[in-house]
């Protein structure tokens, strides 16, 4: 008797097994043959033309405007939020014109784009918007130290007004 209950259930997996299947199947036959959006891109001949997704995550970036001001206080929350290290805030002492006391300041904002899981959260700690992540995807390189890159510009500096 209790062969048979196990032979009974044994053949009851195995129907619960192809009808499930076979609802697949179904669902990927009718977007075989009834497709709502061609997403496919013509890579790299479309270089020219290609447009990602705006929730693509790219590298990480500092922005600039126009004066050579970024927003980045050195608070180091990006830094802390990464998982695993891929931003390095390195701070230097300042003094400030206005009040002549030493505040402090970003020297380098270093980032590992070779250790970079691109995740968003050093986006999302950002308090001051500073960073974000950009459309680029092209990082083919042969050496892995041009994936290290320096993200503040030469001579830039805080905006005015933005502080932590």
């Amino acid at each position: 008797m209790r062969i048979i209950k196990n032979i009974g259930q044994y053949f009851g997996e195995i129907f619960h097994a192809i009808k499930s299947l076979l609802t697949g199947m179904k669902i990927t036959g009718y977007y075989f043959f009834h497709p709502k959006e061609i997403v496919t891109q013509q890579y790299p001949e479309n270089r020219d033309t290609l447009k990602m997704f705006d929730r693509f995550r790219g590298e990480v970036v500092l922005i600039h405007d126009s004066n050579n001001e970024h927003r980045c206080t050195g608070c180091s929350a990006c830094e802390l939020a990464c998982p695993n290290g891929t931003i390095e805030i390195i701070n230097k002492k300042e003094i400030d014109p206005e009040t002549g006391k030493s505040t402090k300041a970003i020297d380098q904002f270093v980032y590992h784009l070779s250790m970079c899981t691109f995740c968003n959260l050093c986006i999302i700690a950002c308090p001051t918007d500073a960073i974000k992540m950009a459309q680029t995807f092209e990082h083919s390189v042969f050496d892995r130290s041009k994936l290290t890159k320096v993200l503040n510009n030469p001579g830039s500096k805080l905006m005015p007004g933005i502080r932590e």
